[in-house]
């Protein structure tokens, strides 16, 4: 079927089979279509069906309450259509650059699934074959036994790997979640669509950077931090990572940060922030390559960074009252411009 998308900046038309939502079916065809968590959370590709029948594979979806679907509005990544349609989007819509690594369906199976702390995990995907991606991207990933796709970022980072790793924590009432930790899990398949996502570490642009992340939300941080490590970018450039979590307890990948941080030769600054408790010390126990602080990690962070921001990119990703107060102090206080300041909405 022939997908016609009217946009701010002027018209495009891509190819959709009924078996994929449309917003996938743009992006694999090079289209810059509009979205933040891709799993029909965040209400960011929604669009306007002018011509055609387009039916919805998920109407519980929390991202239409966003959408006025008394207007024919609907969210393309839970869109599906039978014949030719045309959308409206309220974005600009262009063809992407060469060279960036286009989205594609890849189907996988769990492989050492790993308990980090009682309501933390973290496991690997075997690949049905390599999937290329920048530091900081995530995939949607989908089981048969859970209705709608999750989006989770990459901890791992290599070139073309045929493996990734996820972390996940346990939300309440979360079902894909809830069939992580209660199942056994290990050798089920999954459906995995990706990379997706812009707040990717781009060496290219040679500044510091900074990273803000609680919870999962570190996944991503783990990614860029690695693949610095693995080219040498610590040799000329210094980056600040600070990672948020409860108490000491809730503490994870301290082992895999404290051996980064050696391989920076000092140029990579590795906080644990604790919000529930005082820390015992300064210095992590096990880890001195790491420190620890007290208090909300965007709050740790701007005391830290007081005064040293100046030209450096910000990658912030956790909980989203975590990020919103990240980005309110990355803009109001370390005054970095927009196009500095990197995240990816999953809810």
């Amino acid at each position: 079927m022939k997908v016609t998308v009217q946009s701010k900046s002027g018209i495009q038309e891509f190819s959709a089979e009924t078996s994929d939502n449309l917003l996938y079916a743009g992006l694999k065809e090079g289209l810059s279509l509009p979205y933040e968590c891709a799993t029909g959370t965040c209400g960011t590709c929604r669009a306007r069906v002018m011509e055609g029948d387009v039916s919805l594979a998920w109407n519980e979806a929390p991202g239409l309450a966003y959408v006025k679907r008394s207007k024919n509005e609907v969210l393309l990544c839970q869109a599906h259509t039978a014949g030719d349609c045309t959308l409206r989007v309220p974005a600009k819509v262009e063809r992407m650059a060469d060279g960036a690594p286009r989205p594609e369906n890849f189907s996988g199976r769990i492989e050492n699934v790993r308990r980090l702390t009682h309501d933390v995990m973290d496991f690997e995907v075997a690949l049905d074959r390599p999937m290329s991606f920048h530091a900081g991207q995530f995939a949607a990933v989908t089981c048969q036994e859970v209705t709608g796709a999750r989006a989770y970022s990459m901890v791992n980072h290599e070139d073309a790997p045929d493996r990734l790793k996820f972390v996940v924590k346990r939300k309440p009432g979360g079902g894909f979640s809830d069939w992580l930790f209660d199942r056994q899990v290990d050798g089920k398949p999954l459906k995995l669509f990706g990379p997706l996502g812009r707040a990717t570490f781009r060496p290219e642009e040679n500044k510091d950077f900074v990273c803000i992340a609680g919870g999962s939300g570190i996944a991503g941080m783990v990614s860029i931090a690695t693949h610095a490590a693995r080219i040498g970018y610590f040799d000329q450039h210094k980056g600040h990572v600070f990672f948020g979590v409860r108490t000491m307890e809730d503490c994870f990948y301290a082992a895999e940060f404290a051996e980064i941080a050696r391989r920076a030769s000092g140029n990579l600054e590795v906080t644990i922030a604790l919000s529930n408790e005082d820390p015992p010390q300064d210095i992590h126990p096990e880890y001195p390559e790491i420190r620890l602080a007290g208090g909300f990690v965007h709050e740790v962070c701007s005391r830290a960074m007081a005064g040293r921001f100046g030209e450096i990119v910000g990658f912030v990703a956790g909980p989203p009252p975590m990020v919103d107060g990240a980005l309110r102090m990355l803009i109001m206080e370390a005054r970095l411009p927009a196009d500095c300041i990197r995240y990816d909405k999953f809810g």
